[in-house]
């Protein structure tokens, strides 16, 4: 006899499934994933990129010829246009883009920001993240739809924006601020080939950190130079327990939910053994709202660096993982003495190349047992390693990295003029 299917079993499942969901992911992990489904329904993929098309067809046109540069006499301070798109709060990669804006700015030059918003936001709104969240940058901000001025250098800051510089009839010498490895930001597809095309546009990389610099020349023949990370020494730094600082007594996590290149799921997993073996131990998420998880934990969200800062000094140990270039993260915690653990990787040895940062491959067991190790260090061991920690980045400065930057741009500018007979 053959089992008549109940009608109200599919419905059934899904509430059974959509209740699984929200005791695991909580109302916020539930509201993303209908967000999702909502905007794949709205608008197809191919209607989805980053770029418009429009750059994409024009960028080819030009048959990879570049405008002629515009020549500047020695010493003489530069115009640079930035193309970048727009910042939003807390972002470590326009921190780390407006970082280098505000030190030529120091340097005596011109610089002219260009947003390129390929949603159609407003540009007085981004104009007032970018000088409430980065208040040292002075540089006129402006529309990059409305068309780039003739500058002596032209900068793409990502891959959408790279098109928009390919496509621009504005002289000035090319450069790419390349602070990732962006195709690997994709699956295989469509996106992944248009971001990895950008490295052959002939621009000039200007990378952050060395491996970065190493992949694009071997790969793409890209002439490159690279600036090392530098780091926040005002808002990381060592805090005096009598100060107010207490024991270290958690571990904290760079949980970029949004961000797959910063496995959020794979260190998801791996707290949670932590937390089964170590009950004990306080753990804190930062970076994105990440909702309920199944082990006690502190949700954080987006924190400010003093807020930070305040955090690393509490932590014996976090987390930071990443599948591409590494983030400034690491760094941030070892000023504050706060010792991280991160995936093994070669990308992430190269430009961190720190004693004092904990390796493990990557695996939910092996990332748990090195946070375990660390948590259980005898007192006197953590605070030495802490002190250590914190001294092994005090030369990490971010004006070394954007006197780097200014003069990788002064002498390529110079060169080109040099050659266009400026």
């Amino acid at each position: 006899m053959t089992e008549r299917m109940d009608p109200l079993s599919g419905v059934g499942r899904k509430l059974t499934r959509a209740g699984r969901l929200m005791r695991h992911e909580g109302p916020s992990g539930v509201a993303a994933r209908v967000l999702r489904r909502m905007s794949e329904r709205v608008a197809p993929p191919s209607h989805m990129l980053n770029v418009f098309r429009e750059d994409v067809v024009a960028a080819a046109e030009t048959g990879g010829a570049r405008p002629a540069a515009l020549p500047a006499l020695p010493g003489e301070p530069l115009t640079v246009a930035w193309v970048m798109t727009p910042p939003y709060e807390g972002s470590g990669g326009h921190t780390t883009l407006l970082r280098m804006v505000g030190a030529l700015e120091q340097a005596g030059h011109r610089c002219v920001l260009y947003l390129y918003d390929r949603w159609g936001g407003d540009l007085d709104d981004h104009a007032r993240v970018l000088r409430t969240w980065w208040p040292w940058v002075r540089g006129e901000v402006r529309d990059a739809a409305a068309g780039i001025d003739d500058s002596h250098a032209v900068i793409a800051t990502a891959w959408p924006t790279a098109y928009a510089v390919a496509a621009s009839p504005a002289k000035g010498t090319r450069f790419y601020l390349v602070q990732d490895f962006e195709p690997w930001f994709f699956p295989a597809g469509g996106e992944a080939l248009l971001a990895e095309a950008t490295y052959r546009f002939g621009f000039h990389g200007i990378t952050a950190g060395r491996w970065l610099a190493g992949k694009l020349i071997a790969d793409y023949g890209m002439p490159a130079d690279h600036f090392d990370f530098g780091c926040d020494l005002e808002h990381y730094r060592l805090e005096d327990a009598d100060g107010g600082a207490g024991p270290r007594t958690g571990v904290c996590f760079f949980a970029r939910r949004i961000t797959p290149r910063r496995a959020f799921d794979l260190g998801a997993l791996a707290l949670e053994l932590f937390a089964a073996r170590h009950p004990g131990v306080d753990i804190h998420f930062y970076g994105d709202p990440v909702g309920r998880m199944p082990f006690p934990a502190v949700d954080h969200g987006v924190m400010t660096p003093a807020e930070l800062g305040r955090l690393y000094n509490r932590c014996a140990a976090g987390l930071v993982l990443s599948a591409t270039n590494v983030s400034l993260v690491p760094h941030e915690m070892l000023a504050a003495g706060c010792i991280p653990v991160v995936n093994d990787a070669e990308h992430n040895r190269i430009v961190l190349d720190n004693d004092h940062v904990v390796y493990a491959p990557a695996t939910p067991h092996e990332l748990a047992d090195a946070l375990g190790r660390l948590v259980t260090r005898p007192p006197a061991t953590a605070d030495a390693d802490a002190v250590a920690a914190a001294t092994s980045v005090q030369s990490c400065s971010w004006d070394a990295a954007g006197r780097t930057v200014e003069a990788i741009v002064r002498r390529v500018v110079d060169d080109a003029s040099r050659g266009a007979g400026g």
